[in-house]
């Protein structure tokens, strides 16, 4: 998502809105393997794990190709599908530079990819998680929208001291979100879709709570960067999300200074609860090693 401290303005070599050249042409073809790799592997996985959305996304997207993709490519059809573009950024960039590229139809991403011998985790987000993992999302009309919403509140957020609740909202919705549909959960979050683990655990594993959206219960949930989710919460559409979200908050952010947070595996006597977990998985230590990416 994003980072704060950058007190001193954009890195050498990147403009003043923290923008890159991708350099397509620099990469190496193990890196275009690392990608083929990765690509190959999800692909096998996400039929019948992801939503139709994502899945939809990907297919326009024609993302595997001979490697990592040229951004420039894939923002002629990305534009014309929903308006939306891709830039290269150096890593992680300041809130207010985030959320100005979302509110714009921006998507910021990491333009180096991991290596060969972290293909199931690294710290921070490569290509493979912004790119594979979120744009496929942004070619859907209703997510775009949503994701324009979330980065021009965030700008709101960020001057009413309420940007640690927001991005509680991000966390459990963009990147480990689920979708309840007629055949069953699907997984359209980026930090699930790009992560083998994952998509398995979010969907399969008996351990995280799986709860009904509500916007205010989220932003009053905290949550784990370091290892699998320990809840997951649900929504029954796209546009339930974006209509959840085109609405002032702050009256919300009113209510949240007032109000407590809620423990990351508690369950609420108001929740609508999909699956009650063992929480199992975390109880016993989580695993070594940090997060799958």
């Amino acid at each position: 998502m994003s980072a704060d401290g950058f007190a001193n303005g954009p890195p050498p070599g990147a403009r003043a809105d923290w923008t890159i050249d991708q350099g397509w042409e620099s990469y190496s073809q193990a890196e275009h393997d690392v990608w083929i790799t990765l690509y190959e592997r999800q692909a096998k996985l996400l039929p019948g794990r992801a939503a139709d959305p994502f899945l939809k996304g990907l297919e326009a997207l024609d993302l595997h190709r001979a490697g990592i993709p040229d951004f420039a490519r894939i923002n002629e059809e990305l534009q014309r599908l929903t308006g939306w573009t891709v830039v290269a950024v150096p890593g992680l960039v300041p809130d207010d530079v985030f959320f100005d590229h979302l509110a714009n139809r921006r998507f910021p991403a990491g333009q180096f990819v991991r290596k060969a011998e972290e293909l199931d985790y690294l710290q921070e987000p490569d290509i493979f998680h912004d790119v594979f993992g979120h744009v496929p999302m942004l070619t859907d009309p209703v997510f775009a929208d949503y994701m324009q919403a979330y980065g021009e509140g965030g700008r709101r957020a960020l001057g009413l001291g309420r940007l640690h609740n927001l991005a509680r909202l991000y966390w459990y919705t963009v990147e480990f979100g689920l979708l309840q549909t007629p055949q069953g959960l699907r997984i359209y979050g980026a930090g699930i879709v790009s992560s083998f683990a994952e998509s398995v655990f979010a969907l399969d594993d008996p351990s995280p709570n799986r709860l009904g959206f509500d916007l205010e219960r989220v932003m009053r949930t905290p949550y784990r960067i370091d290892d699998f989710q320990q809840v997951y919460f649900v929504i029954p559409s796209l546009q339930s999300l974006l209509d959840a979200t085109l609405q002032d908050f702050a009256p919300i952010y009113a209510r949240l200074a007032e109000a407590r947070d809620i423990p990351i595996a508690a369950i609420e006597p108001t929740d609508k609860v999909f699956t009650r977990g063992t929480q199992a998985y975390a109880e016993a230590g989580g695993r070594s090693g940090g997060k799958a990416a």
